[in-house]
């Protein structure tokens, strides 16, 4: 008489996937407490059921796939980021705090799918169908391809999909926490059912060439709930940000193998949904009457698309040691722009606090924010404005020489166009020289070229 085998029991970390031989109050691997849960591990590899025979292509074959268009949503702001569109078979992975906007983004952008491509299935785990339709009524994304779909099973929504696989433009799973698998033990949205339903995902979408959108939960540091594995399967990260108190929302993608990762989608979050900003530069500069102490403004490249930003600078006395308070810059290059300003313009700011802030919560992390950074807590430091209708961009050394930024002319285009009058930039080769002789003859624009700190003070106030 045959002896029925026990599922072996295993105990998993949740937060790291490490694999220990009991429970532990502290995980070994990652440090973590309370996060080790006992599980069944999988049969050894000859007690599994045979799958399905594999799938030689040729490269003929693979060609033909890689020509197949993109499949746009209709969101300009979302297919920049994409790189032009959802690509068939790729799997997109969409996370960010909870209430930021991912399901309105998501319903936003099924619309233009289902209008364009054809039909759409939304599965959510967390709303009702009545609740999904209610918020597609509110944010009049309400279209005969768009279908609704409220399951935590995968293998309902799995089953659904691959009904309509012919005519399915995408598939939409809200969230990845919520799913579970009924061939995995455990609870849905730990370690071993978020592994299960990715897995599922990603093998739908390669042998239908439908492309998947999962939406992810975010922890409390920002970082994507579930195991690292989880943005390896995927084939684009994408994060939505943006900060409660403000209605900027911005999309950005942290990992895109059919695209770039420089690209930035800025969205204004309304009562009837987001609205997409095709002028980004004019939200992020404050316009006043009167130019503003400690106030600088910078042309910034996010992608292919140049930005004007604003960096205010504030100098306080110091009780005590000094603090460095920044958002949206560096802390450890504004320490280092503080030396500079000390040993090469003779602006000592050492002993006071600085706060240094990028307006509309930007982050300014290419080196060509340098020179505006500088100025803005120098003119604090002096208690003196900038001239009005100045921008300023270029990358500081620490010998005290200023470096071009690249892509000139395109900054340089862009603060022409909002109205900028003159534009203050390091002295390079002979292509800025004649750029800033173009802008001058055409458009007016004073361009002022410096080699050192010190020149660009002097150009800067005097």
């Amino acid at each position: 008489m045959s002896k029925v085998k026990k599922p072996q029991q295993r105990w998993v970390c949740q937060a790291c996937g490490a694999v220990t031989t009991g429970w532990f109050g502290k995980c070994p691997t990652c440090d973590a407490w309370n996060t080790i849960e006992e599980e069944v591990a999988a049969p050894p590899p000859g007690e599994r059921p045979a799958g399905p025979g594999k799938v030689v292509a040729s490269t003929e074959a693979q060609t033909i796939v890689d020509r197949q268009p993109r499949r746009p949503c209709g969101m300009g702001e979302v297919d920049r980021v994409l790189g032009g569109g959802l690509v068939p078979g790729s799997v997109v992975l969409l996370g960010g705090p909870p209430g930021i906007g991912k399901s309105t983004l998501l319903l936003q952008a099924s619309v233009g799918l289902a209008r364009r491509n054809g039909v759409v299935l939304y599965a959510s785990g967390e709303e009702s169908v009545a609740q999904v339709a209610a918020r597609c009524g509110r944010l009049g994304a309400s279209h005969p391809g768009l279908l609704l779909m409220a399951e935590t099973r995968i293998e309902e929504v799995l089953s659904a999909a691959q009904e309509r696989a012919k005519t399915l433009a995408a598939l939409i799973v809200d969230s990845v926490q919520t799913v579970h698998s009924g061939a995995q033990d455990g609870l849905p949205g730990n370690i071993s059912q978020i592994r299960a339903v990715t897995s599922a995902l990603v093998g739908f979408a390669k042998t239908h060439g439908v492309p998947v959108v999962v939406v992810g939960h975010v922890t409390k540091d920002g970082q994507l709930a579930g195991p690292r594995l989880l943005e390896h399967l995927v084939d684009a990260v994408l994060s939505f940000e943006g900060d409660e108190e403000r209605a900027i929302r911005m999309l950005r993608a942290t990992k895109n193998r059919y695209g770039s990762t420089q690209e930035l989608g800025v969205f204004e979050m309304r009562g009837d949904g987001l609205r997409e900003i095709a002028n980004p530069s004019e939200a992020f500069i404050t316009e006043r009457d009167d130019p503003a102490i400690g106030s600088c403004v910078t042309a910034s490249l996010e992608g292919s698309r140049p930005l004007l930003l604003e960096v205010q600078a504030l100098l306080a006395a110091a009780f005590g040691n000094p603090r460095r308070t920044c958002v949206g810059v560096d802390p450890v290059r504004l320490a280092m722009l503080l030396a500079v300003l000390d040993r090469h313009a003779g602006v000592f700011a050492l002993d006071q606090d600085v706060f240094v802030n990028a307006v509309g919560g930007m982050r300014l992390g290419e080196p060509a924010s340098d020179l505006a950074v500088l100025l803005a807590v120098a003119s604090s430091h002096r208690r003196q404005p900038l001239p009005p209708g100045l921008c300023v961009f270029g990358e500081v050394g620490l010998t005290g020489e200023l470096r071009p930024a690249p892509r000139s002319d395109a900054r340089l285009s862009e603060a022409a166009r909002l109205g900028m009058k003159r534009v203050l930039l390091p002295t390079g080769p002979k292509q800025h020289a004649l750029s800033a002789r173009k802008l001058k003859d055409q458009l007016g624009v004073d361009v002022r070229l410096a080699r050192t700190v010190g020149e660009a003070l002097e150009l800067a106030f005097g």
